[in-house]
């Protein structure tokens, strides 16, 4: 699994979500040796009995493969997991708080946490890296608190993440790029060394100043998110004027200026980071008094469109959406994950309980954590099919590979009323069946308005 010439290097990684736990299994998966901690018993005894907290593919075979080989473990103590290490991985949270800035206490407890164990060991050399999304000036304060804690010798690295939720193993075994913000050429080549099995002359290593690199992680989702409002944009002028999103986008995606990811209409972005890297850029302007009003425009435009579902179903029923029940096929706010955050489905629950209409909900891996949001204020199927029975319409929020191709004469049996709101446009090549079968389909920039 090593590359010729590589280091096993002791790692620790401080946070076991997402980007914690995945960063600390890869890197356990070529061979060094890490130990994941978090301040949660319950998660470090799951994990330390080899459940996974989290649902992400792949991940729960390459934790219990590491546990098994002795590269990989969990523990609560903080202290004796990063004293030995090289490398200490700050993954924890960075919320967003109400004024669109990004909370920092988690990242500070953490760095004050580093402080109390290394002022007393002056003669190690260990490196901070920071991979929680932090905004751009993190680096410097956080290596400035150092200093001012006696812990000079500690030195910072910024090492953004750009993982795909529901692909983040493959995205982290094979990454784009890694990007690396220092300021010293030894941890610049600790870091290059440790990500060596990752990267190829097509996969780079790429090394650049703190700021940079934290302002590239920051740029990367803000552009996506630009793209996913613009087309969505298009898809709601398209519908106004006849046009197919569809062939829209594949016009214009043929332009190897443009290209094709990020151009799929729906309802909306979500997740854990577009929506708070967006409002994260859109604040850190704002306080350095710097406009950004593509980003605002990105931020506004995906928060309309969240709305979109709602607005086809009360315009369908002209208004009477009382007492209506309505089917939903999907509640993460991406296929292949059980997250939730920011979730479209969360925005059209809201709005159709506030109309006092009724939900009856579907979700491979999602429900459990909606279950905590709603309680028995919804109704939640066992079943795609079961979600629809006596319901008055569908309407598909998350695009999982299981909606894909129903039996529509079943859906045709258990729906109350003929009606489907596309909100991925997962049904278009079907459209034509659908209209056979007696349904209205409402897509999004291609179907009925």
């Amino acid at each position: 699994m090593l590359g010729q010439g590589v280091r096993i290097v002791n790692v620790a990684v401080i946070g076991t979500g997402y980007v914690g736990l995945v960063t600390g299994t890869c890197l356990a998966h070529t061979g060094n040796q890490v130990v994941c901690v978090d301040i949660n018993p319950e998660i470090v005894a799951k994990l330390n009995a080899g459940e996974i907290p989290i649902f992400e593919p792949g991940l729960a075979e390459l934790v219990r493969a590491n546990r098994a080989a002795g590269r990989l473990s969990f523990t609560l103590d903080f202290a004796p997991a990063v004293e030995t290490a090289r490398l200490i991985f700050v993954a924890v949270p960075t919320p967003e708080l109400p004024s669109g800035h990004v909370g920092m206490h988690y990242v500070n407890k953490v760095v004050d946490d580093v402080a109390g164990v290394f002022r007393h060991h002056p003669l190690s050399r260990p490196i901070l890296v920071l991979k929680s999304t932090v905004p751009p000036g993190t680096n410097r304060r956080v290596a400035d608190r150092l200093t001012a804690a006696g812990c000079a010798h500690v030195a910072v690295a910024s090492n953004p993440e750009f993982l795909k939720e529901g692909a983040a193993v493959d995205d982290f075994m094979k990454p784009d790029r890694v990007i690396v913000g220092v300021r010293d050429s030894l941890s610049a080549e600790i870091l290059r060394e440790l990500y060596e099995p990752y990267c190829s002359s097509d996969r780079p290593f790429v090394v650049m100043s703190p700021e940079s690199a934290e302002m590239t992680k920051y740029a990367a989702n803000a552009f996506l998110a630009t793209k996913i409002s613009f087309i969505n944009e298009i898809a709601n002028l398209c519908e106004a004027t006849g046009a197919d999103v569809n062939r829209v986008r594949e016009g214009i995606g043929y332009d190897a200026r443009i290209g094709t990811q990020f151009l799929a209409p729906g309802a909306g972005y979500g997740g854990s980071c577009f929506p708070k890297d967006v409002k994260g850029l859109i604040a850190v302007g704002r306080r350095l008094g710097v406009a950004l009003r593509v980003a605002e425009a990105v931020d506004a435009a995906n928060d309309v469109q969240k709305e979109l579902l709602f607005t086809k179903i009360y315009r369908h029923f002209g208004g009477e959406v009382a007492g209506k029940t309505i089917a939903i096929w999907g509640l993460a706010f991406k296929p292949k994950t059980d997250d939730i955050r920011e979730a479209p489905a969360l925005t059209l629950i809201d709005a159709l309980l506030a109309a006092n209409a009724r939900v009856q909900a579907f979700d491979p891996q999602a429900m459990t954590n909606v279950k905590k949001l709603y309680s028995d204020a919804i109704t939640y199927a066992d079943s795609p099919l079961a979600a629809l029975d006596g319901a008055d319409a569908l309407a598909l929020v998350t695009e999982w590979p299981e909606f894909r191709s129903p039996d529509f004469h079943e859906v045709r049996r258990r729906l109350r009323s003929l009606v489907i709101f596309d909100g991925r446009n997962l049904f278009a090549p079907q459209e034509t069946t659908l209209r056979e079968l007696g349904f209205r389909y409402y897509g999004v920039g291609r179907g009925e308005r």
